[in-house]
């Protein structure tokens, strides 16, 4: 992107983002800086989290198929489990859900603005947060678009001949050879011959086609093949190709052309024009207006497409164009068949150069007419603009700093919690790779309200444990994010059949099992998000991923999802930084150019980078390199990985800029060989790799950890005068212990307990600086040091040892509490029997409880004596929610890591009563409802999952 387009993008919004101090909420947190929080006042709000801070929902309204009565009792549902806003998100009816002749309204109706009122006032009542989605489903759409309003592609198609021969054929067997894969095709497109050209096989240079654009109107299209192979490439324009992905009644029919500023323009100022003329100024309703996933199925065209690449890159696209684009498959990637031509490597060299070009002018095109026209319509109707800005068509980075909350995502794929891979890259990881880049986008323009679709679960939704959906979260927090809207909660009437309207995401809802127990993930994640919402995450270590070669090589990528990772480690390297106890950002060549340098730093606005890293970088623009050799000139460090880059991007005047390129990184590696490293990955270890990079290269971490490893990671944030480490354990199963050391000075370590909002003062051993952390499974600590004169002033409600988990560690003594157990199984479906058990055993795999979902109640007498020691009861790590009960006193609650309980208190020398309280997730039970077509739909192929007590219970004394 052209330096003055990107100062023009940028500008839209950020320029005008309120600060949001700690008293008042205007929908969006401007950047927190050390003198704009007061101390005083900052624990508050982490100890009584307001609505803006919960987790929001995404409210499926199903079908549209709502009514005011219902939407009141579901807002009350919500607002009781502590949920502090929703989102609005009108979507297609679930095909196998009973809509129990409930009337579909029509997106836009009067009948369905009337609800929406209804809605709105009742947020309002609450004082929850409102945002809703712009039309329905994604992207965006409807069958009222004009034609020239839809969304266009340009395909590729090949075919192969022998000459000397004469060739003919009509114009509609051509047309007919174009059909990409499409998931979502809409049923009255419009196909186009747009370009005829014959080539040899190999080829050399363009000129070497035969153009046979004269005959692209023809019915009959005939031309002569030379002697040898050749291909005929033809180019097909596709208006109207793709559908609403899940569009309710209203808002289905052909997709948006988003490159159109015009057709943009006329969509959204349809929606506002007829809604505030019927409920009035839109921001005295709304918080921020919601665009879904940009999911185009490769869209790439707009009428004035040829004009712009000229205007923008200084040539003619049209005789390169049949060589740069690729054919395409599902979901517009690319396909992976042969096709086509031969090409000469200076010819495969130049299309790369020209591809490129192409890929910058469609994401041009796409963030100032789509995203920024966007961004200007919120604007100007009073409220924020939210969008989950990334995929092929736009570099997340720019487009997340155009908006007010940029958004991101964090799937559950599987209730199984899974060691971190080292080849899948989404393997272990619940945010999406998409989320450091958002994230960044937001801390590069100084936002700190970092949104997030959290939980999406298309695989087995059922069998969500709140352990799982705290991973998740944890994870999410890590990669950046301070807000959750959570996927989802389904409009769905009290009397529907269980388990209700079903359409997407982990199956929040009252009737699942875990509900009572809900809102203690919730104030958790609560109070999380307040705190980093008041606080600027800290990054000196910055990544410069190889955008140019990715879009020369491959095109751009549909995130959050690429077919193609390159290199294979590049989502990963971020987690290492943070894994060793630094803070890092990714970049993009706009930013650096847009920087200033100075005593070994990158300075973009109040961002600051010591380091930077280039990924297996090969191709930068001539003022990268320039900026890059300033960085180090000036004391910076440039981590090149794999190789130096060697040339330019783009194909205007590529051979003289890419020889100044080669000689910048040639010269930085003579004159600079300690600050200009060339380094080899070691992708199998990477968190040992980092370390040691750490140590050979002085890149002193915020947090020295001792013993680093894939499961302990760390966020430090800085708000006012406090520090704030985050460190967390996403292993599956592992304890970790280790010393985490940092210098600061003056400053006293406190934990605050995100789960209950108290905090004690953190022990440390001879130095305030270092700590013993000690993370057993799916376990975080919140440590914040304080300015000693603060925490002398500040009175500790509660001991630390209170809000630590139960120790288990080398107990002294051991004791089994032996069977029989009494068990009563209060089953969701209303039923309840009793039985006794001799001994404890995961229930899932007897038959005729395998199908059992609810609460177990166990129930058991035993002897202790050894009365006046520290006694901890272990039940182990459950799939479930557990409570305990010793002689009718109630000890808490576990719903995640290893369940145990301080019972030292509670027990009396001799004979005591123990009750436990278990709660299953639903998926067992949906696996074998046969005749539910929504069970049978999310669960058929799911497996099942350990339940109740399945090993003995154990009574630790300590020493």
């Amino acid at each position: 992107m052209i330096r003055r387009e990107f100062i023009r993008l940028t500008s839209l919004s950020v320029g005008a983002l309120p600060f949001v101090g700690l008293q008042g909420y205007e929908g969006m947190s401007g950047l927190a800086s050390r003198k704009s929080i007061k101390d005083v006042s900052l624990y508050e709000i982490f100890r009584e989290p307001a609505n803006q801070y919960r987790p929001m929902v995404r409210w499926w309204w199903n079908g549209d198929r709502v009514v005011g009565e219902e939407i009141l009792r579901e807002l009350d549902v919500l607002q009781a489990a502590g949920i502090g806003g929703v989102e609005i998100n009108l979507i297609r009816f679930p095909a196998e859900a009973d809509p129990m002749n409930t009337k579909a309204l029509t997106w836009m109706s009067d009948e369905w603005i009337q609800v929406l009122k209804v809605a709105l006032k009742g947020t309002k009542e609450r004082g929850m947060t409102c945002d809703m989605i712009v039309g329905s489903g994604w992207p965006y759409g409807g069958e009222f678009l004009s034609r020239e309003d839809q969304t266009q592609m340009v395909a590729l198609g090949t075919k192969n001949f022998t000459g000397p021969a004469q060739v003919r054929m009509t114009r509609a067997e051509l047309l007919d050879g174009v059909n990409p894969a499409l998931v979502s095709p809409y049923k009255d497109s419009e196909k186009e011959l747009f370009g005829l050209t014959l080539v040899p096989s190999p080829i050399s240079t363009t000129a070497d086609g035969i153009r046979l654009n004269e005959q692209v109107r023809d019915e009959n299209i005939e031309f002569d093949v030379p002697a040898g192979d050749h291909v005929l490439y033809f180019l097909v324009k596709l208006t109207g190709f793709m559908a609403v992905i899940n569009g309710a009644p209203g808002a289905t029919g052909p997709v948006l052309n988003h490159y159109s500023e015009q057709a943009v323009a006329r969509y959204l100022d349809r929606l506002s024009t007829r809604l505030s003329a019927k409920i009035g100024p839109l921001g005295d309703h709304f918080r921020a207006f919601f665009t879904d996933s940009i999911e185009l199925e490769g869209a790439n065209w707009c009428d004035d497409m040829f004009a712009e690449f000229r205007k923008r890159r200084g040539y003619d696209l049209s005789p390169w164009l049949p060589f740069v684009l690729f054919k395409v498959g599902e979901m517009g990637n690319a396909v992976t068949e042969e096709y086509g031509a031969k090409f000469s490597a200076g010819f495969k060299a130049q299309t790369d150069l020209v591809r490129y070009d192409f890929e910058t002018t469609k994401h041009e095109l796409f963030q100032e007419r789509f995203v920024g026209t966007f961004a200007e319509w919120c604007k100007r109707n009073g409220v924020k603009s939210r969008m989950q800005a990334y995929g092929m068509e736009l570099d997340a980075i720019t487009a997340g700093m155009m908006l007010d909350i940029p958004e991101c995502e964090t799937w559950i794929r599987s209730e199984k919690i899974e060691d971190f891979g080292t080849g899948d890259y989404r393997q272990g990881r619940s945010y999406t790779m998409i989320n450091k880049f958002v994230s960044s986008a937001a801390h590069l323009s100084g936002k700190q309200l970092i949104s997030c679709e959290e939980m999406t679960n298309t695989d087995d939704p059922f069998h969500a444990s709140l352990e799982r959906i705290k991973l998740a979260g944890d994870q999410s927090m890590l990669s950046g994010v301070t807000q959750s809207v959570l996927h989802g909660f389904n409009y769905s009437p009290a009397d529907a059949p269980f388990p209700g309207w079903v359409r997407y995401g982990t199956y929040f809802s009252e009737r699942n099992t875990w509900w009572p127990y809900f809102k203690l993930w919730v104030d958790y994640k609560s109070r999380l998000s307040a705190l980093f919402q008041q606080s600027v995450m800290q990054a000196d270590i910055a990544i410069l991923p190889p955008f140019a070669d990715l879009a020369s090589k491959y095109g751009f990528q549909r995130d959050p999802f690429p077919k193609t990772v390159d290199p294979p480690y590049l989502y990963k390297l971020w987690e290492v930084v943070h894994q060793n106890g630094s803070g890092c950002d990714y970049l993009t060549e706009d930013i650096i150019h847009q920087s200033t340098v100075g005593r070994g730093r990158l300075l973009f606005r109040d961002r600051s980078y010591k380091a930077i890293f280039l990924p297996d970088v090969e191709s930068l623009h001539l003022i990268t390199a320039k900026q890059l050799k300033k960085f180090v000139e000036s004391g910076g460090t440039l981590l090149c990985i794999g190789n130096l880059p060697r040339q330019a991007s783009g194909l205007v005047n590529n051979a003289s800029e890419s020889l100044v390129v080669h000689e910048v990184f040639q010269s930085l590696r003579k004159s600079y060989p300690l600050r200009t490293a060339v380094l080899h990955i070691d992708e199998q270890n990477l968190v040992n790799w980092y370390r040691d990079l750490q140590k050979n290269y002085a890149l002193t971490p915020d947090v020295s950890i001792d013993r680093p490893t894939d499961f302990i990671s760390q966020l430090h944030y800085v708000s006012g005068s406090r520090d704030v480490f985050f460190f967390s354990n996403y292993g599956p199963e592992e304890t970790h212990t280790f010393e985490a050391t940092v210098s600061l000075p003056g400053k006293t370590p406190w934990l605050w307990n995100p789960e209950s909002g108290e905090r004690a003062p953190y022990p440390t051993s001879g130095s305030k600086n270092v700590l013993s952390i000690t993370l057993g499974p799916s376990e975080s600590r919140l440590i914040v040091f304080e300015p000693s004169s603060i925490a002398a002033d500040t009175a500790a409600s509660v001991e630390i040892s209170d809000l630590l988990p139960a120790a288990t560690a080398h107990p002294r003594y051991e004791q089994i509490i032996p069977g029989p157990w009494n068990l009563k199984l209060i089953h969701v479906n209303g039923t309840t029997q009793s039985r006794v058990v001799e001994a404890l055993v995961d229930l899932s795999q007897q038959d005729d409880l395998k199908s059992f979902a609810g609460t177990m109640i166990y129930s058991n007498r035993f002897q202790f004596d050894h009365h006046h020691q520290r006694v901890i009861i272990d039940l182990g790590h459950l799939h479930s929610v557990s409570q305990l009960e010793i002689n009718g006193r109630h000890l808490g609650t576990r719903w995640y890591g290893v369940h145990t309980y301080d019972v030292s208190n509670a027990l009396t020398s001799g004979r005591n009563e123990i009750t436990i309280r278990v709660v299953s997730t639903l998926g067992d039970y949906m696996k074998f409802l046969l005749t539910n077509k929504t069970a049978q739909v999310w669960s058929r192929d799911t497996p099942l999952y350990p339940l109740g007590l399945t090993q003995s219970v154990r009574l630790l004394i300590l020493p």
